[in-house]
């Protein structure tokens, strides 16, 4: 494990930041990572991408995305939770891996291309540049070429059609085999599926461990699948009081 635990010191949050606002994680002090795979799933809004934006700058990620070495900024609109943690390093002296976030993985192939122009050192991702490839595919190029490490993702399934994600999945079940760690922001209930993968729910309660068929995820796709003309029906104008 790359990361044992992390702590929230919130006497170091500005009183009036909006962070003492967000109910899953106001009273969060400590949370530990029991399983090389955790997922962080819950409503648009509920908190989860700003915990995993803090942890991946705490320890020692750029805001908007990349590897370790990547250092730039585009427009600073991260968090201060940061400042406020403390992580438990589980594996001394092994720093290795990359923060991918959809909303800001255009600004992380552009900074590789400038990389690259400029002959720094730094991981490669195949033969073509990230905006030489769609957005799907840049973002498996990421993924599959990059070695043992910690990865933290937000919403990756944003760029991967059911099929990319099942690819995803596959890689994820291959590299925490091997020693990688992952802590993923998702909805996608594929991913969700992988064994041995520990999830938490944020909700107006707090932060809490769901099982897989617990999630709203699940159900939600459950649910239209097996009862989709009903849904339908449901869903149309005029029907909305029924929903």
């Amino acid at each position: 494990m790359y990361i044992d635990y992390i702590r929230l010191a919130w006497e170091k949050v500005e009183p009036d930041s909006y962070l003492h606002g967000i109910r899953s994680i106001r009273n969060l002090e400590q949370f530990r990572f029991h399983s090389p795979v955790t997922f962080f799933v819950g409503e648009n809004g509920s908190g989860k991408s700003t915990l995993l934006e803090a942890i991946a700058v705490a320890y020692g990620f750029n805001p908007e995305g990349g590897s370790l070495n990547y250092n730039f900024s585009t427009f600073d609109d991260h968090s201060g939770l940061y400042k406020a943690m403390t992580i438990g390093k589980g594996v001394a002296g092994r720093r290795h891996g990359f923060f991918l976030r959809a909303e800001s993985f255009y600004n992380v192939a552009s900074k590789t291309l400038e990389y690259e122009r400029l002959g720094c050192s730094g991981p490669m991702f195949g033969d073509e540049t990230l905006h030489a490839q769609s957005h799907g595919e840049s973002f498996m190029s990421v993924i599959t070429t990059m070695g043992k490490g910690l990865f933290l993702m937000d919403e990756p399934e944003a760029a991967l059609s059911p099929n990319r994600q099942l690819s995803l999945f596959s890689k994820i079940m291959q590299m925490s085999q091997e020693g990688s760690q992952y802590i993923v922001v998702t909805h996608s209930p594929i991913l969700l599926a992988i064994p041995g993968a520990e999830i938490y729910a944020f909700d107006e309660t707090g932060v809490n461990h769901q099982e897989y068929e617990e999630t709203d995820s699940y159900r939600v796709y459950e649910l239209f699948i097996n009862h989709r003309e009903s849904m339908i029906r449901q869903l149309s104008p005029g029907n909305e009081d029924e929903t």
